[in-house]
């Protein structure tokens, strides 16, 4: 099944490294940093940064997982780790990851 068609559940562990390197190649652009999956999205303006921001923002809430959002004007970095899992990576913040790559591609890159 498809990253984008799994949800999130509750109480996801920590990935072990072995896990990780295998899911690395799913969302390839995302680096990690300190048990976070990290990445900065582009774009033209400040309204496009904020509707993706939006987008992310309702994603999140439909998954109940809730990443680090940093904004600047035609930035936005968004972090992905699971608190309950002692701020490690879960399978929830590489699914999230993936979601969040699919928000970006349909919307406006830079």
């Amino acid at each position: 099944m498809s990253l984008l068609h799994r949800h999130c559940t509750h109480g996801a562990p920590a990935l072990d490294e072995a896990s990780i390197a295998a899911l690395r190649s799913k969302v390839p652009d995302w680096q990690i940093d300190g048990g976070m999956l990290r990445r900065e999205f582009r774009f033209a303006d400040y309204p496009a940064t904020i509707a993706f921001v939006n987008a992310v923002a309702v994603m999140a809430e439909q998954e109940n997982h809730h990443p680090e959002l940093l904004v600047r004007w035609g930035r936005c970095t968004v972090g992905w780790t699971t608190h309950s899992a002692g701020n490690a990576l879960s399978m929830n913040d590489v699914l999230c990851a993936a979601k969040t790559d699919a928000l970006f591609a349909q919307g406006a890159a830079a």
